[in-house]
């Protein structure tokens, strides 16, 4: 299982990822942090103990992933209420939103989703590519492929409406006036979200079915929740590997120079990293000095492959950077 240590009072990100626990208040997320992390953070069963933002680092598969116990947000929270706009605003800088819903209270999943909506997260969807150039003069010249069912004239209003009066513009993805807007606007955050419904440990074995049934009425399939009891500890190594597997990370064991592999303190990078990024996250000198690279292990056709900076790397692989003296 994971581990966690480590404690302090900053809301700066640190360590290879950052994942901000969002819920309302009094549904378990400081006891959690405390679970995960041994931050200390104060737990109370009143609402709003948590009046500022708690980080916590858990150490997973070789990674420090900074936990954000963020004060319980309340409806209202986007336009503001109760400080919420800082706190959304912290949430906007995470890699992956965990919401932490009470067992009893899992209709607040749709009021957390709606208020980070409203404050212009978009959750486990991409953005939608609308290329827009502006000119001078001349107007809106609009090009769309076969596939946008919008018709030119809505689109065309929809520019206007965002000052965007003379421009080209290209669109070759269906898309609805939301996502139109999303794009041209250009200040959204898309984040990946995952679900830990807490309190497990106070229902009844019956009452289970009721849990799961409210899910799927919030469109949440009980299959990749995680049921968990954070007083009691129980469940937090599924939610570790869901944290993990939903932050995309991936572990590359770098091949050292008369130190042979070092598998204790792997370089963490995301899904799709390539050798170039490893430069990159590496530091130093090693970007200039650069020559080849060889990888042994899931990425690599055979032992010892040699490769260049845009090779794409992936889990478990064994990296050694050739470099210039």
């Amino acid at each position: 299982m994971c581990s966690g240590d480590g404690a302090g009072y900053a809301v700066e990100k640190h360590g290879d990822a950052t994942v901000a626990l969002v819920g309302f208040p009094s549904v378990g997320k400081s006891t959690l942090l405390n679970a995960l992390t041994n931050a200390d953070s104060e737990v109370g069963s009143y609402e709003f103990t948590t009046l500022d933002v708690n980080p916590g680092m858990l150490e997973c598969n070789g990674a420090n992933i900074q936990l954000l116990d963020v004060p319980g947000l309340i409806e209202g929270a986007a336009d503001d209420r109760g400080g919420g706009q800082a706190v959304l605003s912290v949430v906007r800088t995470a890699d992956l939103v965990l919401f932490v819903l009470s067992a009893f209270e899992i209709d607040q999943y749709e009021r957390l989703s709606d208020e980070l909506y409203e404050n212009k997260v978009r959750l486990d969807t991409e953005p939608v590519q609308v290329n827009v150039r502006k000119r001078h003069k001349g107007g809106i010249n609009l090009t769309t492929s076969d596939r946008v069912s919008l018709d030119d004239e809505t689109i065309t209003e929809v520019l206007r409406q965002y000052d965007f009066v003379n421009a080209d513009v290209t669109i070759r993805e269906d898309l609805t006036i939301d996502q139109l807007v999303d794009a041209i606007q250009d200040n959204r955050e898309y984040l990946p979200s995952a679900v830990a419904v807490n309190k497990v440990d106070l229902i009844e074995p019956e009452y289970l079915e009721t849990v799961e049934a409210n899910l799927r009425d919030h469109d949440v399939d009980p299959e990749e929740a995680v049921f968990i009891s954070a007083e009691e500890e129980r469940g937090l190594e599924s939610l570790t590997e869901t944290i993990w597997d939903d932050l995309g990370l991936i572990r590359i064991y770098m091949d050292k120079p008369g130190r042979g592999v070092d598998r204790e303190e792997p370089l963490v990078l995301t899904e799709g990293a390539t050798v170039d990024d490893a430069l990159e996250k590496l530091g130093g000198s090693f970007d200039q000095r650069f020559r080849f690279a060889r990888v042994t292990g899931p990425s690599a056709k055979h032992d010892e492959q040699q490769v260049g900076r845009d090779h794409e790397l992936v889990d478990e692989d064994v990296l050694r950077i050739i470099a210039r003296k």
